[in-house]
C-alpha cells in the first residue's frame, strides 16, 4: 500500500512540475496564494504572506496569486484637475458648523500590513487600485467631511485648528481601518476655499480686522509713550524732590551748625558775663572792708595825676553855684589861658 501511494506521488510530481509557473514579488510587495485545490492540504487562502523581491512556482490554474504593494500611497483629494486620483475637482466639499459651504484639499497617506495581506484578499479586495477605490475613496471621503464640518468657518483660517481636526481623523480613520489591515500614517490638509462671494466677505473682514489690530497696536503704543513720559516726569519730580530735600538737609545742617556755635558763643559770653559779675561782686565786697576807701582815693589820685586845677572864687566859705555863671567862668579861664600862651612866645 505504501509503495502504491508513494508511486502515485511520484507520477503527480513529474506530471505537474513542468507545468509549474513562476511567481514574483516586488520590492516593496507581498505575494498571497490562493489554493482551489489542494489534495494534502487545505484549499483555500493561506494564512501567510510571501516576502518581498522573491520568486515563487506554482502550478496554473489550482492556485491564484495576488500581490499588494505595503510601501506609503498617497490618496489625494484635490480642487485642481488632473493632479491626485482623479482628473477631475476631486475635493472634499461640506459645510462648516455655521452653515457655509467650503471644499478642503485633503491628502491621505497609508500602506498594508503585511500579516494582513491574506486577510484583505479573503474578505476586502483582491489587489491594490480595488482596495484604494472601493475602501480608500469611500471612508476617506466620507468620515473627514463630518469631523472637518465641526470646525466654524474662520477656524478653518488657523493652521492650529485645521491640524488638530486632521489629527483627529486620522484617529478615527485607524481604528477604522485597523481591522482590515491598513495603517493610516497621516491625514493632510492643503488649500480651501469658499463661495466666491462669501470668500470677498471673509476678506473684507480680515482687512478690516487688521485695521482694528493696527489702531489697538497704535493706542497701545500711545499708551506706552504716554507711560514713559509719565515716567520720565516722575523721574524729573523725583530728582527735584530730590534735589530740593539735598538743598533743605544742607541749609538744616548749616542751621543746626550755626544755631550750634550762637549757642557755645552765647554760653561763652554767658560764662564771661557771670565771671565778670562775679569779680565784680568781689571788688564790691572789698571795697566796703576797711581799705575800700585808701583803693578809692588811690584811684582818684591817679585820675587827677598831670590835670590842671583851677581853683574857683568862693564866698561865703565856699563856691556859690546859685549865683556864678558857667558860662563866663569858662570863657574868662579860656581866655586868660590864651593870653599867658602869648606871653610865653
Amino acid at each position: 500500500m505504501k509503495k502504491n501511494i508513494a508511486a502515485f506521488i511520484f507520477i503527480l510530481l513529474l506530471v505537474y512540475l513542468p507545468g509549474c509557473v513562476p511567481h514574483t514579488t516586488g520590492d516593496t510587495e507581498v505575494g498571497v496564494r490562493t489554493k482551489k485545490m489542494a489534495l494534502f492540504s487545505k484549499k483555500g487562502v493561506e494564512e501567510k504572506y510571501y516576502a518581498p523581491g522573491s520568486t515563487y512556482f506554482f502550478l496554473p490554474f489550482i492556485n491564484d496569486w495576488h500581490t499588494f504593494d505595503t510601501k506609503s500611497q498617497n490618496l489625494e483629494m484635490t480642487f485642481e484637475s488632473g493632479r491626485g486620483d482623479r482628473s477631475t475637482r476631486d475635493d472634499l466639499v461640506f459645510k462648516t458648523i455655521d452653515g457655509n459651504d467650503i471644499g478642503l484639499d485633503v491628502i491621505l497617506v497609508y500602506r498594508i500590513d503585511p500579516n494582513k495581506a491574506p486577510y484583505i484578499v479573503q474578505h476586502i479586495a483582491i489587489d491594490d487600485q480595488t482596495l484604494r477605490d472601493k475602501i480608500m475613496r469611500t471612508i476617506a471621503r466620507s468620515k473627514p467631511r463630518d469631523i472637518f464640518g465641526e470646525l466654524k468657518t474662520e477656524e478653518f483660517y488657523v493652521a492650529d485648528k485645521r491640524e488638530k481636526q486632521a489629527q483627529r481623523a486620522r484617529e478615527i480613520l485607524q481604528e477604522m481601518l485597523e481591522p482590515m489591515g491598513i495603517i493610516v500614517e497621516r491625514v493632510l490638509t492643503k488649500d480651501y476655499r469658499f463661495n466666491a462671494q462669501y470668500q470677498q466677505a471673509i476678506e473684507d473682514k480680515k482687512v478690516a480686522d487688521q485695521r482694528v489690530e493696527k489702531n489697538k497696536s497704535a493706542q497701545k503704543a500711545a499708551l506706552e509713550e504716554y507711560i514713559r513720559k509719565l515716567e520720565d516726569a516722575r523721574g524729573e519730580v523725583n530728582k527735584m524732590v530730590a534735589d530740593a530735600d539735598g538743598v533743605y538737609q544742607k541749609a538744616k545742617i548749616e542751621t543746626d551748625v550755626y544755631f550750634e556755635k550762637q549757642k557755645l558763643l552765647a554760653e561763652a559770653i554767658k560764662a564771661e558775663g557771670l565771671a565778670e559779675a562775679k569779680g565784680i561782686q568781689e571788688m564790691n565786697k572789698a571795697m566796703m572792708g576797711m581799705g575800700g576807701e585808701a583803693i578809692v582815693k588811690l584811684a582818684i589820685a591817679e585820675a587827677m595825676q598831670g590835670k590842671r586845677i583851677i581853683l574857683l572864687p568862693v564866698s561865703e566859705g565856699g563856691m556859690n553855684l546859685k549865683t556864678t555863671n558857667i558860662n563866663d567862668l569858662i570863657n574868662t579861664l579860656g581866655i586868660k589861658a590864651l593870653a599867658e600862651e602869648n606871653k610865653e612866645e
